[in-house]
């Protein structure tokens, strides 16, 4: 199991909402990206946390992930960044994103945490 947390969110992460598509990135984004991401406290170290099959939980909300790019947790390993996908089915999944269930893009707030870990 992975536990952070959410330290900023940038200014246009909910114009993503309808694309169903979340921008996380730990504590070192670059400036020019920071307004798209949801940045989270990534001190922590996290090797292969991300795992099909699993769940991600976003503040109250539990996702499946149903796919994990080849380069997802080497990026989120190195610079606590992933792009989830909550939709399914649409294209083959890019390296350094993850795609979960259900298709609801999640409410979240500064403080609010994030955890990849098996199901209960």
């Amino acid at each position: 199991m992975h536990t952070t947390k959410i330290v900023e969110v940038g200014s246009l992460v909910e114009e993503f909402a309808a694309e169903y598509l979340m921008i996380l990135f730990g504590q070192q984004v670059p400036p020019e990206l920071k307004d798209i991401c949801v940045v989270h406290d990534n001190h922590e170290t996290a090797k292969n946390v991300i795992k099909t099959g699993d769940i991600l939980t976003i503040g109250n909300q539990e996702y499946e992930i149903k796919e994990v790019g080849s380069e997802a947790n080497h990026n989120f390993e190195t610079l606590g960044h992933i792009s989830i996908y909550f939709r399914t089915g649409e294209n083959e999944v890019l390296p350094g994103a993850i795609v979960v269930e259900p298709q609801i893009f999640p409410e979240f707030a500064i403080g609010d945490t994030i955890r990849f870990g098996e199901p209960q």
